[in-house]
C-alpha cells in the first residue's frame, strides 16, 4: 500500500510523465517518504546526504542564514515544486534550511547519487528536469529583480499577484488565499521590516486592495494587485 501511494504521486508529478509504469515501480525502490509538521525543519543545506526533494503535500520556506545569524526567505515551496541540492552538485558554503510551513507537509526525496544515476539511464527525464529547474529559476531571477527596482507597497503588491496566480482560490470574482505566512515572513519576502510590511497590509486593506487576517486573506479585485 506505502509503495502504491508513492507509485501514484510519482506518476501524477509532471516530472515523470516520460517514465513507463515498471520504471515508475522501480522508482518507488529508492525514493524516501517524510512527513513534517509546522515549524519542523526539513533539511539543511550542509547535510552529509544530499538529496534532492519534491513536495507532495503543505508548504514549505526556503531561509538563507548568514554569518550574523539573520534569517531570509529565499523561496517559498508548493505543492509539486522541486528543493534541495537543485544544480545536482552539493554548496558546502550555503547555509540553507527548509522549514515547514503548514501543517501535514509531506516529502519525497531521493539520495542526489541516485537522482543522477536515474538521469543517466533516462534522458528524456533530465530534459524535464532541465526545463523544470530553469522555469523555477527564472521565477526567483524575477523575484530578485521586482526586489531590486520596486518600491516595498509595489513588491508586496506584486508578492500577492504572484502568491494568488499560483495557490489562490477563486469564488465568483473574490480570490482567497490560505494565509500561512506570519508578517514577519511577508516581511523577508519582500526585504522590509515587520512594521513596514503591517503598515503596507493595513494601506491595501484601507485602499479595499485586501481583506487580511492571520488564516485567510481575500483579494475582491485582483486587477487592483497588477
Amino acid at each position: 500500500m506505502y509503495d502504491e501511494l508513492k507509485y501514484w504521486y510519482l506518476r501524477d508529478h509532471k516530472l515523470f510523465r516520460t517514465l513507463s509504469m515498471s520504471q515508475l515501480k522501480q522508482l518507488c525502490m529508492i525514493i524516501g517518504f517524510k512527513k513534517a509538521k509546522k515549524g519542523e525543519i526539513i533539511y539543511f543545506s550542509d547535510s552529509e546526504t544530499p538529496r534532492v526533494f519534491l513536495l507532495k503535500r503543505g508548504n514549505i520556506k526556503i531561509v538563507s542564514i548568514d554569518e550574523e545569524g539573520n534569517e531570509t526567505i529565499k523561496d517559498i515551496i508548493q505543492k509539486g515544486d522541486l528543493f534541495g541540492e537543485l544544480e545536482l552538485e552539493p554548496d558546502k558554503t550555503s547555509n540553507e534550511l527548509a522549514v515547514a510551513l503548514t501543517d501535514e507537509v509531506s516529502i519525497c526525496s531521493f539520495l542526489l547519487s541516485d537522482f543522477e544515476n536515474l538521469m543517466l539511464k533516462h534522458p528524456n527525464l533530465a530534459l524535464s528536469y532541465m526545463k523544470f529547474v530553469g522555469l523555477k529559476l527564472k521565477r526567483i531571477k524575477n523575484n530578485y529583480s521586482n526586489l531590486m527596482s520596486k518600491d516595498a507597497k509595489t513588491r508586496l503588491k506584486t508578492f500577492l499577484l504572484d502568491w494568488s496566480e499560483r495557490e489562490g482560490n477563486k469564488d465568483g470574482n473574490v480570490i482567497s488565499l490560505e494565509n500561512y505566512l506570519t508578517q514577519a515572513d511577508i516581511a523577508q519576502i519582500i526585504c522590509t521590516s515587520r512594521p513596514t510590511a503591517t503598515k503596507l497590509i493595513i494601506e491595501l486593506e484601507e485602499e479595499g486592495i485586501i481583506q487580511y487576517t492571520r488564516k485567510e486573506i481575500n483579494i475582491p479585485n485582483i486587477e487592483l494587485l497588477r
